[in-house]
């Protein structure tokens, strides 16, 4: 629609100079015969002819011009409707779900039975937020602005930085709680939306050291003997007896520091009786 308007505007953009060019011949020779004809040099039907054609030449220039803003306003036209094709999204983002088809009416509110009332879903990746419910009994020790570290089920090897946005002021009854969303201080390219995760809520920031990812063991996994700790490392379906090395001690978990690797299995409880290369069966 806008490629033939463009077209027309062109022609009458020729159209004009076509006519600008013929109004220039035509001044000369009526200039030419008005001189001749006053000193008696032509016939006075010849300056008449030159008259008309000078005449006409300008007609043919106002009926060019006029072409061209006729021209002017369709591809105004033509470009207009072509932008109310357009959907911009208000805001940078990434499409997560496409509604419509190509054909489908789409209306504001969907009134019509066959009407789509939205496009596409599109998410702000800088903006996504984690929704956590806290228990109104611990709502106290919530606050905006709290320092967080949020931990993705996807990303199991990154904690990221976040802080307490909104407290959304509305309890849910049925379960006792208040949402609560947290905003991403840091961002990664893995961070999708509806991703599954879980909110730390700190009493302060970590420092630098404190991020770093460390390993740790239930203090009932630990067995002491002769002096020393061990752990039991399941393998092939048999309980090996590791020496461990143990580090800072954090509530009911201690830091392992050596002995075992991330991804080992160990027994959680070992009775007493349990011994190096016993068969155990692994529960799942």
């Amino acid at each position: 629609m806008v490629r033939p308007a463009s077209a027309s505007f062109t022609a009458a953009d020729a159209g004009l100079a076509n006519a600008q060019a013929e109004l220039v011949d035509a001044q000369l020779q009526y200039q030419r015969y008005k001189t001749l004809v006053d000193k008696e040099l032509i016939a006075r039907q010849d300056f008449d002819t030159a008259v008309a054609r000078y005449k006409k030449a300008q007609a043919g220039v106002a009926s060019a011009q006029a072409h061209i803003k006729v021209a002017k306003a369709a591809e105004a036209n033509a470009q207009a409707s072509l932008e109310y094709s357009y959907i911009r999204s208000p805001f940078d983002g990434v499409v997560t779900t496409k509604y419509a088809e190509v054909g489908e009416v789409v209306a504001p509110f969907g009134a019509a039975v066959n009407a789509r009332a939205a496009v596409v879903t599109m998410a702000d990746l800088n903006s996504l937020m984690v929704e956590a419910d806290v228990a109104e009994a611990n709502l106290d020790k919530v606050k905006l602005k709290q320092p967080c570290e949020i931990s993705l089920d996807a990303i199991p090897d990154r904690r990221f930085a976040g802080e307490v946005h909104m407290i959304v002021p509305t309890a849910d009854r049925t379960k006792a709680t208040v949402l609560t969303k947290v905003k991403f201080l840091e961002f990664d390219d893995r961070i999708l939306p509806e991703m599954s995760a879980k909110v730390a809520f700190l009493s302060r920031p970590l420092e630098a050291q404190e991020r770093q990812p460390r390993m740790a063991l239930t203090r009932a996994a630990l067995v002491t003997r002769e002096g020393h700790t061990f752990a039991f490392r399941v393998k092939d379906n048999s309980a090996r007896l590791v020496q461990v090395k143990l580090g800072e001690t954090m509530g009911d978990l201690v830091e392992i520091t050596g002995g075992l690797q991330d991804g080992d299995r160990v027994v959680l409880k070992p009775p007493p009786g349990l011994s190096d290369r016993a068969r155990v069966k692994v529960k799942e």
